[in-house]
């Protein structure tokens, strides 16, 4: 994964970019409920993480929707958003990724945001988007300190993922149980840039009861 610290923007060419928010789990690890009802800043974190994506530059949010589907929609204000419902989520993420890549315009690029991922910011959406080149992925990369000597460890890829549009079938194809894009990007890195957004955030996922400091 290269990291890109030029400007772009070329790559978008006039298309248009869909959000799709991740949000059928159960939150059986954290053990509080579906994640995308943890409170955040006085409202559901998938309102939340949703507002983001649209505020960051998306033309569309996909919200999908599982575990306690019905609870969730009537928690969280959606309107502005357009809402699926995975049935099958047990099965895992890889089902909710076709279900948004699906939802979304045929034409628009996909950008695909995790909801327990608190510290994301309109700021790194726009810096996504404005770096995408044609025909790759580009992707949020954070840096952390070690634990040591307070140095500086080396760029990890995290979330969210800009997908191209002419790459989404290929993506799609390799998409199973709760892998996500994870199998294409595993054997296409020389088609990831990440973007290092590690002055917006951390890039850490809410999993632990020890992370849920991350909401405040």
């Amino acid at each position: 994964m290269g990291d890109s610290n030029g400007s772009g923007g070329a790559g978008l060419a006039g298309r248009g970019v869909t959000g799709v928010v991740l949000a059928a789990g159960a939150g059986t690890r954290l053990g509080l409920g579906p994640k995308a009802l943890l409170p955040f800043h006085g409202r559901p974190l998938v309102e939340a993480i949703s507002q983001v994506l649209l505020d960051g530059g998306c033309r569309e949010v996909v919200v999908v929707l599982g575990a306690g589907a019905s609870e969730v929609a009537t928690a969280a204000n959606l309107e502005s958003f357009r809402v699926v419902i995975n049935a099958d989520w047990e099965s895992g993420m890889g089902g909710s990724f076709l279900l948004g890549d699906r939802a979304a315009d045929p034409g628009d690029h996909l950008l695909i945001a995790l909801v327990d991922q608190p510290g994301l910011t309109p700021e790194t959406v726009e810096r996504l988007l404005a770096r995408h080149q044609p025909g790759r992925i580009t992707a949020a990369a954070y840096r952390s300190r070690d634990s040591t000597g307070g140095s500086e460890a080396a760029l990890r890829r995290g979330h969210p993922l800009l997908i191209d549009a002419s790459l989404r079938e290929a993506v799609a194809a390799t998409v199973t149980g709760d892998a996500g894009a994870r199998e294409f990007l595993r054997g296409h890195p020389d088609m990831v840039d990440g973007v290092d957004c590690s002055d917006q955030s951390s890039g850490e996922d809410v999993d632990t009861p020890d992370q849920l400091g991350f909401l405040r």
